[in-house]
């Protein structure tokens, strides 16, 4: 049962798997050095900072196409239905060089296209993920134009870019408090005494 931290969870979840499984060195090369973030669009607008990273920025989210027609049960008693979200995160290199972004780039999409699942044991544990709970990261096509629309609402220039979805990624509704019981009254009639 996944509660309202789900989103960031995500995000942060898969920035540490980067962190984590980033190599010093890959097929006798020895890689850039590069941290993997998720940023804010407050964050995006700042001047970047030195160094090499890949950021992570959350620019949609969607309720999920397939749980879009949902109703709620009408059954007594019954809890009303999980909200199921994609969220469409940009990733994006930030390097002193080309060749740097473009290698930190390549390895964090060759990351995502080896493990596009993070289950719940590869998800941070604030949310309180189901055992069972698995999100799926998919490339996403953006248009050119969508693309420069996100980068001129955020100020910096373009940076090199690719855009995935993470589906689907569930937010239970909170535990509803106990009813108040119903009470009741009786009431009597009978005749009444004539004055």
């Amino acid at each position: 049962m996944a509660n309202v931290l789900a989103m960031h969870s995500v995000c942060s979840s898969i920035a540490t798997f980067l962190n984590n499984t980033y190599p010093a060195a890959t097929n006798g090369m020895t890689m850039p050095a590069c941290d993997f973030e998720v940023l804010s669009s407050q964050e995006m607008t700042n001047t970047p900072p030195d160094g090499n990273r890949v950021s992570l920025f959350l620019y949609r989210a969607t309720v999920n196409e397939h749980s879009r027609q949902q109703r709620p049960s009408r059954a007594p008693n019954a809890l009303p239905a999980p909200l199921h979200l994609d969220l469409h995160i940009l990733l994006s290199a930030w390097g002193a060089t080309a060749l740097d972004e473009h290698i930190t780039m390549a390895w964090a999409m060759r990351q995502l296209h080896l493990h596009p699942l993070l289950d719940a044991s590869s998800l941070s544990p604030e949310p309180a993920w189901d055992a069972d709970e698995v999100i799926q990261i998919v490339p996403a096509e953006l248009s050119t134009e969508d693309i420069m629309r996100i980068w001129d609402a955020l100020e910096p220039s373009y940076r090199l870019s690719a855009s995935y979805i993470a589906r689907t990624v569930r937010l239970d509704p909170d535990a509803l408090p106990e009813a108040v019981p119903v009470v009741a009254s009786r009431y009597t009639y009978g005749a009444g005494v004539a004055s």
